[in-house]
């Protein structure tokens, strides 16, 4: 294929026209590990809630990687030098940003891996590309883990105020329809400025940054952690969870090879490095692995799993309440009894009672901080910068806790009724 072919124009409903600069930035998009991000949705269950988030993880890594574009040519505009290479290494780096996330992305992570972050097996892959590309990717993965000379590179790719940020706030405000998702990108990008080559917003941009961390703080609210969508995930989780404990068993469950290599073993960070084995099967995974299961399962005749499957399928949801307390011992037993009373055995109302907690804070002025230019040249964070009581607001972990569970069970075929 001959190289002006690889100057590729797409249409993004976020942004309208958005290019690939460059032929290494096509050639990544080419390849199978960033192809299988399009059948991974970049909102997992949120479907349930909003029917418009159908959008893919490769539409957001397309999408973090134009917003780079536009961040490194503001940088330049302002007289600061950064090479083409080093553009180029951060659009990389940006791109592959989610490349490790595995089918319906965190819920896999709790409970298929042995605690491994999908960032750790971004950075494994990234390894891999480079070995495949002759190691044309080492500035990109030096920005990703934040050991490159210029740390402003990592603030713009991992951050409280980066691309990859910018991107699913306005896109999944988008996809669902929650206006309140919508930030300034644009703007927020050409306030942008460096000091010691450290990223820093200059004063005049102090209003966006606050409307972005406040974009931030309801999204999480309205759709991240939204209590149907954490009811869908916990009942994913058990379905989950049953299949392994059937299979650990012995017991016939159909699952496709690469998927049951998760199944039937926690996969730890070591057994990734140990074995190419697990990389090879986990590139394999998306979220019609999981769908394909589900459906099989509704017909098992366990009939923990086929319930729990059918009532995933057919949006039974459990019903959930949510408490700025933990919950009482009390309401927890009444709960188990109710169950009880459906014709639960004890032994399986755990898969149907199902407690934890979800936590949100918009800007933790403790990890890596936004930092405000003054006029007079000044830095400072943005907690000091900015009208004090929005963003104490921000500023606070909020915590809530949550139990569901099947309010309705049909347990016709239930064992032993």
């Amino acid at each position: 294929m001959s190289a002006h072919n690889k100057k590729k124009i797409l249409n993004d409903p976020v942004y309208g026209f958005i290019s690939i600069p460059t032929d290494l930035l096509f050639d990544l998009v080419e390849h199978p590990f960033f192809q299988r991000l399009r059948r991974i949705k970049q909102l997992g269950l949120s479907e349930y809630v909003y029917p418009g988030a159908l959008h893919t993880r490769f539409h957001h890594a397309l999408g973090a990687m134009h917003l780079m574009g536009q961040a490194t040519q503001t940088l330049k505009g302002k007289g600061h030098y950064l090479s083409d290479d080093e553009c180029e290494a951060a659009q990389i780096a940006i791109l592959l940003h989610d490349i490790g996330h595995g089918p319906f992305s965190h819920v896999l992570e709790c409970c298929l891996l042995d605690d491994v972050h999908h960032e750790k097996i971004s950075l494994l892959l990234m390894h891999e590309l480079n070995r495949q590309f002759n190691g044309r990717l080492t500035m990109a993965i030096s920005m990703f883990e934040g050991t490159y000379e210029r740390p402003f590179f990592h603030q713009l790719i991992s951050s409280q105020l980066d691309m990859d940020r910018m991107d699913y706030l306005n896109r999944d405000g988008y996809y669902t329809g929650v206006a309140e998702g919508a930030i300034g990108a644009e703007r927020i990008i050409k306030m942008l400025d460096l000091v010691d080559d450290q990223l820093v917003v200059e004063a005049k941009g102090i209003l966006s940054v606050e409307n972005f961390l406040n974009a931030r703080r309801l999204m999480y609210w309205q759709v991240y952690l939204h209590k149907t969508s954490i009811c869908c995930e916990s009942m994913l989780i058990q379905i989950l969870r049953r299949a392994r404990f059937l299979i650990r068993q012995g017991e016939t469950v159909f699952a496709p090879q690469t998927f049951m290599l998760f199944l039937r073993e926690s996969v730890s960070l070591d057994a990734f490095l140990a074995s190419p084995a697990y990389i090879e099967a986990f590139t394999q995974l998306d979220d019609y692995d999981v769908w394909g299961c589900v459906k099989q399962w509704a017909l098992h005749n366990d009939s923990v799993l086929s319930a729990l499957c059918q009532m995933l399928l057919d949006r039974r949801l459990f019903k959930i309440m949510l408490s700025t307390e933990p919950f009482a011992g009390e309401l927890l037993n009444e709960l188990e009894e109710q169950l009880r009373q459906l014709g639960l055995p004890d032994e399986e109302l755990s898969y149907f009672l199902v407690e934890g907690q979800a936590t949100n804070a918009a800007y933790l002025p403790s990890g890596d901080r936004i930092n405000i230019k003054l006029k007079s040249g000044k830095v400072i964070d943005i907690a000091d910068a900015s009208d004090l009581s929005n963003i104490r607001v921000l500023t606070n972990i909020v915590r809530r806790y949550y139990v569901c569970w099947a309010k309705e069970l049909k347990i016709d075929n239930w064992v032993g009724k």
